[in-house]
């Protein structure tokens, strides 16, 4: 499937204050709508996914699956602040005709659900029958049904959170000190960060996984081994793949926006937040979930007015809401019915 682009002419206010002279969103539209317009799913990809979702969850996406283009028009919009077509660190600055690098502005994700709502208008789009969505793009779903809460009618937030907790930005911090001590980074390139992002892939799996996934995928079958672990090559690997799809300066910008997120912020906390939610909701959660843990979609469930809450179990932590598609899509076809 391709993708489109979206041209907002602006200027678009952020949070922060700061303002960005338009933007644009690289999006995919496909699947036709019905008759009454009721059929529109609209899916909120993950930190380093894209707008795509074929791609990164083929077993919840296509024809004969859960979300099929067959009976649903599925919209999937890259996020504000990404590298894959969207407006980010190295789009130009029409201000200055050169790209933005590290003085590209905080961005929070209620401005990217904002973002995300005018392309919604864009498309014509007044009713959103499901909205999904994993980890920062369940926080930015989460924030676009406080936001909009007549547009959303059911809701599936899946290993994500009210308020990203100490524990999670600590984690986002160890990573941005990884790209820091690059000595790259300080330079106003493409290609700045690089092996300082390699690292920071490798001490995020640490957060993404878990100890029986490790156990069980990179045990040795050699007692005898000195040196050159399964395990090594592993973290190795992951680190590279990464840093030859994506680059550090919207992995710093879009974790700091996962860092900032606080649905509570300017609303009375978060308690009154969750409870101006009027989608139909069911928060789901992975067991083993080191990073996003199961604790944080049951206080979603209790203060969504109400939300349903589903747990599935997985030996791969937080990464489960990328592998265990049959939980979930079993989770989501009894919840939608």
């Amino acid at each position: 499937m391709s993708e489109t682009l979206f041209h907002y002419p602006g200027p678009f206010q952020l949070e922060s204050g700061a303002t960005l002279p338009g933007f644009h969103l690289a999006y995919t539209a496909y699947g036709s709508l019905n008759d009454t317009k009721s059929n529109v799913v609209w899916i909120c990809h993950a930190l380093t996914a894209n707008c795509h979702p074929e791609e990164w969850w083929p077993g919840l996406v296509g024809p004969g699956k859960l979300i099929d283009p067959a009976k649903h028009f599925i919209v999937c919009a890259n996020m504000l602040g990404s590298c894959y077509g969207s407006t980010y660190a190295l789009s130009t600055n029409p201000e200055t005709g050169s790209p933005w690098y590290h003085d590209f502005p905080l961005v929070t994700n209620r401005d990217i659900a904002r973002s995300f709502d005018l392309l919604r208008e864009f498309l014509g789009v007044d009713r959103i029958h499901l909205g999904i969505g994993g980890s920062l793009g369940g926080q930015q779903l989460l924030e676009w049904a406080i936001m909009k809460p007549g547009v959303l009618h059911h809701l599936a937030p899946i290993a994500t959170n009210a308020q990203h907790s100490p524990w999670g930005i600590a984690f986002n911090e160890s990573q941005r000190l990884a790209i820091e001590a690059d000595i790259t980074w300080r330079e106003s390139h493409p290609d700045a960060g690089k092996t300082g992002l390699r690292a920071a892939r490798s001490i995020a799996l640490l957060s993404y996984r878990s100890y029986d996934a490790y156990h069980q995928t990179q045990q040795e079958p050699d007692s005898g081994k000195l040196s050159d672990f399964r395990a090594t090559s592993y973290q190795q690997y992951q680190g590279d793949k990464l840093v030859n799809r994506f680059d550090a300066f919207a992995y710093w910008t879009l974790s700091k926006a996962m860092d900032s997120h606080n649905l509570g912020r300017g609303r009375g906390g978060v308690e009154q937040a969750l409870a101006q939610i009027k989608a139909k909701t069911l928060a789901i959660a992975v067991d083993s979930d080191g990073l996003f843990p199961p604790s944080e979609q049951k206080l979603l469930a209790q203060h969504i007015p109400g939300a349903q809450y589903a747990e599935f179990s997985s030996p791969f932590g937080h990464d489960g809401f990328l592998i265990e598609f049959d939980a979930i899509a079993e989770a989501i076809s009894k919840f939608m019915s």
